[in-house]
């Protein structure tokens, strides 16, 4: 049974308020008008339940909708990351994006962009089948700098850093999404630039920064300090300079205060 845009809309809003929120099941007094009409064939179809007013996802609506997930945040990963999309349209673009990835071809998405783990809000991409398979195309578009041979160029495109102190290491260094990298060596530890600057970060550090790989033509652009750069640049050393400071005693949130 094919859905249209309004079924997989009100399958995407059950997964997350059942699965991520950790609600029971959802009131259909809170389901849009248009998305009430889906509920008849959702019904028909055997993918949710509605007892009470209450509706909920059923063993075989489940997959499904954690698949309209999967392709929605695919679909704002690969806008955010190769498309340079604005965050004020992503969520547009994405509703509209997602529905025209059949599945195969969300499968062929994901392994270009290096089986992303979370979307540019943070929230968890649901593994596919090529990410437990880790199934890899011939080149990716965003890779984890630790997948990166030497000399390959880029610019960061996220960061997942699930530990504290990952993240707040990469802040301290002025790691920042948009920033140019270049990979100089692998081992012993992963040596990279950026811009004027070289770090050594071992692989658990290397593995959460994400890179968009970029031609040669465009590489030595990642060279250049534009204005909005420099402004970036600013932001990280004062952000490093907090970070550090949080660890100090009569400093920060740490501290008890």
């Amino acid at each position: 049974m094919e859905l249209d845009e309004k079924a997989e809309e009100v399958l995407e809003t059950l997964w997350i308020r059942t699965e991520e929120n950790q609600e029971a099941s959802i009131s259909s007094d809170d389901l849009e008008a248009a998305e009430k009409e889906a509920i008849e064939p959702l019904l028909g179809g055997g993918y949710i339940t509605l007892t009470g007013g209450r509706v909920n996802l059923t063993g075989q609506g489940r997959p499904f909708a954690r698949n309209v997930v999967r392709r929605h945040r695919l679909a704002e990963r690969l806008l955010a990351d190769v498309l340079g999309t604005k965050d004020r349209l992503m969520h547009e673009k994405a509703c509209k994006f997602e529905h025209l990835l059949d599945r195969g071809l969300d499968e062929s998405i994901c392994s270009l962009l290096g089986h992303p783990r979370v979307c540019p809000h943070g929230k968890p991409i649901p593994p596919g089948r090529c990410c437990r398979q880790k199934q890899a195309p011939s080149a990716k578009l965003v890779s984890p700098l630790s997948q990166l041979a030497p000399g390959q160029r880029g610019k960061v495109a996220y960061i997942y850093a699930p530990e504290s102190r990952q993240l707040q290491k990469l802040v301290a260094m002025g790691i920042l999404p948009g920033a140019p990298v270049s990979l100089i060596q692998t081992f012993p530890s992963y040596v990279f630039q950026v811009r004027q600057t070289q770090f050594a970060v071992d692989k658990e550090i290397a593995d959460a920064i994400y890179i968009r790989l970029v031609a040669e033509d465009e590489a030595t652009e990642t060279e250049k300090q534009l204005p909005g750069d420099k402004r970036r640049g600013r932001l990280a050393r004062r952000l490093g300079r907090w970070w550090s400071r949080r660890g100090q005693p009569g400093q920060g949130a740490d501290s008890g205060q």
